[in-house]
């Protein structure tokens, strides 16, 4: 009577830790598809701002604000366009660390699931027996 109490208990737990990595499966996407979005962006920054560095110095730059086409100052634009790679770096290099530490959660949690079934397993196998 104790081990279905105890089988019971344990599916349970088994039950909230699938829940769990579930959870961090999904994570693990939403990380993935936000650092694809940034690596995007960083690559169409770069070639922005490999495309500044072909123009002469006293060429036009215009930024789109809205509808309006607005000039700006090459160095500006220049000084604008590697902020934005030094920030898109940072926030990739930020996505990187959390997308590592959410394998390493995820893993332990698979290995716990592993666990917890093999206890359950041989619960059933011992109460078969009996």
């Amino acid at each position: 009577m104790a081990s279905s109490a105890s089988l019971r208990e344990l599916q349970r737990d088994l039950e909230n830790k699938a829940n769990d990595l579930s959870k961090l499966q999904k994570d693990i996407s939403k990380n993935h598809h936000i650092r694809k979005k940034y690596t995007i962006q960083l690559g169409e920054n770069e070639l922005v701002l490999k495309e500044l560095d072909l123009l002469n110095e006293d060429a036009n730059v215009y930024k789109l604000i809205g509808p309006v086409l607005v000039k700006q100052d090459m160095a500006e634009a220049n000084a604008n366009v590697k902020k934005r790679i030094e920030y898109i770096s940072a926030e990739l290099k930020r996505l990187d660390s959390t997308l590592q530490d959410l394998e390493d959660k995820q893993n332990n949690k698979k290995e716990t699931i592993l666990k917890l079934q093999q206890k359950i397993q041989s619960l059933q196998a011992g109460k078969g027996k009996a």
